[in-house]
């Protein structure tokens, strides 16, 4: 029981991220983040597998259910790959626009365990396309699932809606939905090669890209992303509090809980480092003078001062 599956995770959190989150609970032996192999996008999931079971139930127990940008991840132990689970995922198209993620599962549910559903909307007006995705626990249970709904009305419905397995030799009508899914206008760096560069790319105030990894410190700005200095915290904060604060800004890389070398008690503050300026600015504007239980956060980009 150390190997867990992390449904739901951002389109654009990397491999690296997706470590460093599950690594603030325990020791990792491994970790994945699974990408389309023609495409090199993201499938927002992954696998984390700890050293030890106990930070395996810790890790559920504290990231199931974080908000991370836009999304709720979950967080449960993985199922030992094997043909009856393998290909289970089905493809839903003709659904009615009023219908939500919930009625999708409810109208599934009666044929077997799901374990992800979505539906699919429109980026900018957030009506839905009439087109989701639902995969079971086991490859049977999809099955059923085709042969009792494809071609019928659901209630309420006035048209037949379509089942058919995702993965279906068709590859190229899927990739055309994925590219509209996550070209979408909103999102400034639209595949895998611009993100390769966006990720590679120094923002001007680093001299040559290495100062800042060097430990001369660049005003709020590591190499790998910008940091944020986070003070007046409680002496019982601890990591999970800063990704649960700035996760739903964007993407975060690292958070640091400083803490007392002898009491183990946080001394106050504490540093989150996020990829993107825009993302590390918004949530700066956005959670500076915020109200964390009895006290009020002061929230900036770090500066040369701050470093002892």
């Amino acid at each position: 029981k150390t190997n867990l599956i992390v449904n739901y995770l951002p389109q654009n959190m990397t491999q690296e991220e997706l470590k460093s989150l599950f690594g603030s609970i325990g020791e990792i032996e491994s970790c994945k983040l699974v990408r389309d192999k023609i495409t090199g996008q993201s499938l927002g999931y992954g696998f984390v597998n700890y050293v030890d079971p106990k930070d395996a139930e810790k890790a559920i127990n504290t990231l199931n259910g974080l908000r991370l940008q836009t999304k709720t991840i979950k967080v449960s132990y993985a199922r030992p790959s094997s043909a009856s689970i393998r290909d289970a995922n089905l493809y839903v198209s003709g659904l009615p626009k009023t219908m939500t993620q919930k009625e999708l599962e409810q109208l599934f549910s009666q044929y077997g365990r799901i374990i992800t559903s979505r539906i699919l909307v429109d980026q900018v007006t957030g009506v839905s396309r009439g087109v989701g995705f639902i995969r079971f626990d086991k490859r049977i249970e999809a099955e059923e699932a085709i042969k009792g709904l494809n071609g019928q009305k659901p209630p309420g419905a006035t048209e037949p809606i379509t089942v058919k397995f995702a993965n279906n030799p068709s590859q190229k009508t899927n990739q055309a939905i994925l590219s509209q899914l996550y070209h979408s206008p909103n999102r400034r760096y639209p595949g895998p090669l611009a993100q390769q560069a966006q990720r590679f790319r120094f923002p001007p105030m680093t001299i040559d890209g290495m100062t800042s990894l060097a430990g001369i410190n660049i005003p709020g700005h590591a190499g790998t992303g910008w940091c944020i200095f986070v003070y007046n915290l409680a002496p019982d904060a601890d990591e999970s509090i800063l990704w649960q604060m700035f996760g739903p800004f964007g993407a975060v890389t690292n958070v640091k809980v400083i803490r007392d070398f002898n009491t183990n008690k946080c001394k106050g503050f504490g540093f989150v480092t996020m990829t993107n300026y825009d993302e590390a600015a918004m949530a700066i504007a956005s959670l500076n003078g915020y109200r964390l239980g009895d006290r009020v956060l002061q929230v900036s980009f770090k500066t040369n001062k701050t470093h002892k």
